[in-house]
Order: structure tokens, then sequence, then C-alpha cells
């Protein structure tokens, strides 16, 4: 996945919810992100996301495809 669009965002969201916990802060960033779809959020989203360890992105991805 090359772009974070909202639906993205929203749906990575619910996954790091699960992996990570619904209170942790990059799943806060990202559930922001969805909730207005700025750009400014976007972009915050996508940095904390990349931040994650590459197990966390990658297990988030895997959640994501299954939809």
């Amino acid at each position: 996945m090359e772009t974070f669009d909202r639906e993205a965002i929203g749906r990575l969201a619910k996954a790091l919810a699960f992996i990570r916990g619904g209170d942790h802060a990059v799943t806060q960033v990202m559930k922001r992100a969805a909730e207005t779809g700025a750009e400014a959020d976007i972009k915050k989203a996508r940095a904390a996301f990349m931040k994650l360890k590459p197990g966390e992105r990658q297990a988030a991805f895997a959640m994501i495809e299954d939809d």
C-alpha cells in the first residue's frame, strides 16, 4: 500500500487498535486522520505508522488484506 488515504488509515487504525490497543498513541493519531481526512493529519498518521516496529506494520497490513 503506497498511498495512505482516509479509508486505508481507518482500516489500519482498527488493526492497530487490536495489535497495540485503542489507547496507543499511534492508534489515536491514525483514528484522528481517518475521522478528519485532513492532509496534515494523514501526514502525521503516516509518519507515526512508519515509526512502528516492522513486525507491527506487517501485522496491520496482513489484517486489512483479509477485509
